[in-house]
């Protein structure tokens, strides 16, 4: 159980990477465009929303990292409450994205199933 609770902290923090990239990085490329259905105008509109929106991801990224790496370095409270934050919050954000844009539920369940399987794991464990 605990390879697959750290299994899905590691994706859950390459996921939101991966949208880090793909808002502050490549927002005007065409694939990301349609997959968040911007029409180049759009996209140019929103970018420097977007490039901030990005690093938002990539913080929620590192703080996941972070806490397992103070896992790793002898500090497992610290650690896990640091992976159970960040996850809480990227759930959040899924949460957020499927209410408030129902057609975005493919992203919403990318960005949130990770973060999801973590902390449920984790409140298993805890019980255990």
């Amino acid at each position: 159980m605990l390879v697959v609770m750290w299994l899905a902290a590691i994706l859950a923090g390459v996921v939101h990477v991966l949208i880090f990239c793909m808002e502050s990085l490549w927002w005007t490329t065409p694939q990301v465009r349609a997959r968040f259905r911007q029409s180049p105008e759009q996209a140019d509109a929103t970018r420097l929303f977007a490039f901030n929106q990005g690093f938002y991801n990539l913080f929620l990224a590192i703080g996941t990292f972070a806490g397992l790496g103070l896992v790793l370095l002898g500090h497992p409270g610290t650690g896990l409450t640091l992976v159970r934050w960040n996850c809480l919050f990227m759930l959040g954000a899924a949460i957020v994205l499927v209410a408030s844009a129902p057609q975005m539920r493919r992203g919403a369940f990318i960005q949130g199933a990770a973060p999801l399987l973590f902390l449920l794991l984790a409140l298993v464990h805890a019980a255990i």
